[in-house]
């Protein structure tokens, strides 16, 4: 189940679900940098910045979220346990269908990552050699064109 969820009580539970799939998945992120962007988030109030829709079983677990803007997916993150069960699929179909965005920037490094977006229609549009933080971290911009 997806609900819109930008209650700051549940911030540090994403905060959670974002580390653990970061370090399941952003195997070119050192420790120290780990901790240096999870600081960033939470000195920042990132997910207060984003509109904020949590994926849930039954039980009203968050199993992943998404965080979007008006233009672009800025986030989205699976537990690691819950990987492979098609909630980032329906979160990002929620994102595309019911929101209209169409956009989301990749770490060109996560290699999952960019194959999940292209298996959904998405589409490299441009590549910037840094990341936000001005960081080596290639970021790849992309937009959904279609399934």
């Amino acid at each position: 189940m997806i609900i819109q969820n930008n209650d700051p009580s549940c911030f540090p539970e994403l905060l959670e679900i974002w580390e653990a799939s970061v370090r399941a998945t952003h195997d070119f992120l050192n420790e120290d940098k780990i901790q240096e962007i999870r600081q960033i988030i939470i000195d920042g109030n990132v997910f207060a910045h984003a509109d904020i829709y949590t994926f849930q079983n039954a039980e009203k677990k968050i199993l992943g979220f998404l965080g979007l803007s008006k233009e672009k997916i800025e986030m989205l993150f699976i537990h690691p346990d819950f990987r492979g069960q098609g909630i980032g699929k329906n979160l990002t179909h929620f994102a595309v269908n019911e929101r209209k965005i169409l956009k989301v920037e990749v770490n060109e490094q996560n290699i999952q990552a960019v194959n999940f977006y292209k298996k959904l229609g998405f589409h490299v549009t441009n590549r910037k050699p840094l990341d936000d933080l001005g960081n080596p971290f290639p970021i790849l911009q992309m937009k959904f064109t279609s399934l």
